[in-house]
Order: structure tokens, then sequence, then C-alpha cells
């Protein structure tokens, strides 16, 4: 095993990869952390219950959201609440719009007289029924799952 000491070879174009891999580790968990905030649109933990029916949510479907503090968030995006009731009644006052339902997810913290405000208000604004979506409590199974342990369930 010898070693050269210089002479004939020419420029060694070899790319020092280490950094743009450690440029990349960060990035990913840049994204790891901030992409879960994004989608979320705003900070609510909402309550937990047992047997509950998933619902994945669809693009169609309106969402109200009330964080903590009682901040309105339409859609993920935040609306002032003195403008709630007016973008409401923009979506709901469609003719011919078939759906009347707003799913409302709110911070389990939050004091249930603000849901019940909020809940008013969407009902005054042709909102025929507010669906309140809540989380499934963990070491618990939903009502499918329960339905398929049942004798003579699915």
């Amino acid at each position: 095993m010898g070693m050269s000491a210089g002479g004939g070879g020419g420029v060694k174009a070899d790319p020092n990869v280490t950094p743009m891999i450690d440029v990349m580790l960060v990035l990913l968990i840049i994204f790891m952390i901030t992409i879960p905030q994004i989608n979320a649109g705003f900070t609510a933990v909402p309550p937990e219950g047992q047997n509950l029916k998933p619902h994945p949510e669809e693009d169609g479907d309106q969402v109200l959201g009330i964080d903590d503090q009682g901040q309105y968030y339409l859609n993920k995006k935040p609306v002032r609440n003195e403008d709630l009731e007016t973008l409401v009644r923009e979506i709901y006052g469609v003719e011919g719009r078939d759906d009347y339902i707003m799913y409302v997810k709110a911070h389990k913290d939050l004091q249930y007289l603000k849901v019940i405000d909020a809940m008013d208000k969407l009902s005054r604004n042709g909102v025929r029924v507010a669906a309140l979506i809540t989380e499934q409590a963990p070491g618990t199974e939903s009502l499918v799952e329960s339905d398929r342990l049942r004798p003579g369930g699915n």
C-alpha cells in the first residue's frame, strides 16, 4: 500500500457533501415543526370524548375555530369577532346551497359560554346544524371499532 506524494494526477473534483447534508437535516427539522402549525391554522386543543365516529375534514366543510383566548378562525383564517356574523351570512346565504352544517372546533379550556355565544351567532345567520369537533380520548376506541368488536357487528 503506497501513498502518492504528488506528481502525475490532476485536480481532484470531489464535492464535499457534508455541509449540504447538515443544511438538509436542519431544514427537515424546521419543516417537521412548522408544517403541523400551518395545517392547524390556530391553536385549539378540542375536548376529548369516547366512542366517537371518525369524521375527517373534507375540502367543502366549513369550520369555525375558537382558540383559548376566544378569537374566531373561519376555515383556519383569523377573523375579527365582530365580522363573524357577516362572513357566515355570506357563506350560508347563497341560493341553492343544500348543506347548512358548520363544524365548530373550540379549545377545551375555553369558557363554554363563549362556545354557546358563537353557536348562537351561527344559528342567526343561516347555519342549521352546528357540529362540535372533539378528539378521541387516549386509551379508548372509536364507535366504528366497538361496532366491529360487538357480536353481530360488521
